[in-house]
């Protein structure tokens, strides 16, 4: 029995229809590094941090959303937007995205220094995609398991056509070109009590009451170590912010056996099972995947659904 997560009120299933594809293949990058939960936490976090060094994203994230009052709540919808965009079929993915676009279309106004902003500004909205993918992508490179250049090149490719349809209109192709619309925003980035607030809030363990305060804090010291030294610097993220031996161990440790786990129910696998794959099929050895994908006929991309 598929189980089936909310956004602004739709039920997804990430097991039907039957048959219908994805925006992204189960041969992508993606489907391998979104599954990872450790990767997502940790990304995620290093996402917002990176978003919130611009204060028309910060003030946009902070004035007009649930963020200040229920934290959690929003990241998890934030979630479950990233996760039906790579998993969920190609109808779900488009009401989700149709949705976040009209909410986005509702939010405007400006920072304390009377900058005026809108959230559907084409440099907000390719910078916030790009920090996603560039947050979880390097939290899986180096708390899961290391990627060549060329994979996270193949990852920013392949992961451009979910940030089109958002409007985004320059996603990056590559690390370089993700260190360049840093450095062209750079001069913009800034320390603000907010971003405190958020660490703060992270390292409460709110998200997760059941796990241990020091996993809270290793968590918040990864996702710092993941910012470019631009960014870290301009937010003023001193050493009490380094991440220890102890942290790195640790996160590596339950980074890579969530990579081994198999999650019954969880989205990568019920999608799995939607495409005629086993439902366990991110979770076996790639030369098996490659099998079952000949088996399945999916080891060429699907050709997208017609805007």
């Amino acid at each position: 029995m598929n189980e089936m997560t909310s956004y602004l009120g739709w039920k997804i299933d990430y097991g039907n229809p039957v048959g219908e594809p994805s925006f992204l293949p189960p041969t992508s990058m993606a489907w391998r590094v979104y599954k990872n939960q450790i990767a997502l936490g940790i990304g995620g976090v290093a996402a917002v941090l990176l978003e919130f060094a611009d204060a028309r994203i910060r003030s946009g994230v902070w004035d007009h959303s649930t963020y200040k009052a229920d934290p959690i709540g929003r990241s998890r919808r934030t979630g479950v937007a990233a996760m039906v965009g790579v998993y969920g079929p190609q109808s779900a993915a488009r009401r989700v995205i149709q949705g976040v676009t009209n909410m986005h279309a509702k939010v405007s106004g400006t920072t304390p220094s009377g900058e005026a902003y809108r959230a559907l500004d084409p440099e907000l909205l390719d910078w916030v995609a790009a920090t996603a993918g560039y947050g979880f992508l390097n939290a899986y490179d180096r708390f899961v398991s290391p990627l060549s250049e060329a994979e996270k090149t193949r990852f920013y490719s392949e992961a451009s056509a979910i940030p089109a349809l958002y409007g985004v209109q320059h996603s990056p192709k590559s690390t370089a070109d993700f260190m360049a619309m840093m450095e062209k925003l750079g001069p913009r980035f800034e320390p603000h009590p907010i971003v405190d607030e958020f660490l703060a809030i992270i390292v409460s363990g709110q998200a997760a009451p059941n796990v241990p305060k020091f996993l809270h804090r290793a968590l918040a010291r990864a996702s710092v170590s993941l910012l470019p030294p631009l960014v870290r610097g301009r937010l003023q993220l001193g050493r009490e912010w380094d991440l220890t031996t102890f942290d790195r161990l640790a996160l590596k440790a339950a980074g890579r056996l969530a990579d081994r786990v198999f999650q019954p129910g969880s989205p990568p696998a019920q999608a799995s099972v939607r495409l005629g794959l086993p439902a366990d099929f991110l979770w076996r050895k790639p030369a098996e995947q490659q099998r079952l994908l000949r088996e399945a006929g999916l080891d060429q991309p699907p050709v997208a659904a017609a805007t």
